[in-house]
């Protein structure tokens, strides 16, 4: 018996610091996570900036474009994939969750930290204006075909053709607009805009593994985890990429990357998903809330600096209460 007990207890001890070394693992990854996310959205930034001198489109197109093409790949690799699988709530719930985090959290938080961001000058401004004219036209475009209470593969066609269009228009007025007087860096551009992309995906992937792994080990209900970690998880690359472009004074591709990466989300990654399956839409209540939360955008332009700033206070507290009311009813 002793030498069983014995042995249970060595047993136990291995397992313990099987445990801590895995925890400690997994604390080294967030880190590195965290800095991957950081370093990699600077070069993402800088090298977005260069593509927008050496293509001649202002960098608010490259933003609007390549930076939030780039970083909604979690959202199609999600949403996607739980198509091909059979789980269309997950598409659709990923797409509708991203878009409204994207205004109500991000755009909130960078347009708090610069008021500043939708207006500095006349060109700056012009261009917000348009592309969130063409994310509102997507996001209408989205809404109506959503009424129809499934999205088919008549609804993907048509979400792919008008992305297609919105797109070309994007391109045209950036070319308009030139690059605005950005260097390009040539092919050190690319360089870096494909490592940026390639370290924000693979941190944001560290940062939501180690985050969850720490939070269950520590007695964090699984719920939790979903919405506070890994729901955010997904949008961190948008997250982070704002940020960096917010505080470098990069206005053009702060607002562009969410904009963007909105009409992405609505149009080619859902147009994709509903070419695998069709996707019921159900209840209404969250295409609206997104609806809502894109129209949202507009009072942006209309104030000073303390209305910018209240009105993004207002939108993240719209934010947390969407978030309360969906797992208050769940």
């Amino acid at each position: 018996m002793d030498g069983n007990a014995g042995n249970i207890n060595i047993w136990r001890t291995v397992q313990i610091v099987q445990a801590e070394y895995i925890m400690i693992t997994e604390v080294i990854l967030f880190l590195v996570g965290i800095a991957l996310l950081v370093k990699g959205a600077d070069f993402f930034v800088g090298g977005g900036s260069g593509l927008a001198a050496r293509f001649g489109v202002s960098a608010a197109t490259i933003g609007c474009t390549v930076i939030a093409f780039g970083t909604s790949v979690p959202e199609f690799v999600v949403s996607v994939n739980a198509a091909a699988t059979g789980d269309a709530g997950i598409a659709l719930g990923n797409v509708l969750g991203s878009n409204i985090a994207n205004i109500a959290l991000i755009l909130a938080l960078c347009a708090f930290i610069r008021p500043d961001l939708l207006g500095r000058n006349s060109n700056g401004r012009d261009s917000a204006l348009w592309e969130t004219g063409l994310m509102l036209a997507a996001t209408g475009i989205f809404v109506l075909f959503a009424l129809r209470g499934t999205l088919d593969v008549f609804a993907g066609a048509g979400m792919l053709g008008a992305f297609a269009v919105i797109l070309a228009l994007l391109l045209r007025h950036g070319k308009e607009e030139g690059s605005g007087g950005v260097e390009s860096h040539g092919n050190r551009d690319v360089l870096l805009t494909i490592a940026g992309l390639a370290a924000v995906i693979i941190g944001a992937r560290f940062v939501v593994d180690g985050a969850v792994a720490i939070a269950g080990a520590i007695g964090v209900p699984t719920f939790v985890i979903g919405l506070s970690i890994v729901a955010v998880g997904t949008s961190l690359p948008e997250l982070v990429t704002s940020l960096v472009a917010t505080v470098r004074g990069e206005d053009g591709i702060s607002v562009g990357n969410i904009l963007g990466s909105n009409i992405f989300n609505l149009l080619f990654v859902m147009g994709v998903a509903v070419l695998i399956m069709p996707v019921p839409i159900g209840n209404l209540f969250d295409t609206l809330v997104t609806a809502a939360f894109a129209l949202a955008v507009v009072p942006l332009f209309m104030g000073g600096d303390r209305f910018t700033r209240a009105w993004a206070v207002l939108l993240i507290a719209a934010y947390v209460g969407y978030i309360a009311v969906i797992f208050g009813a769940a």
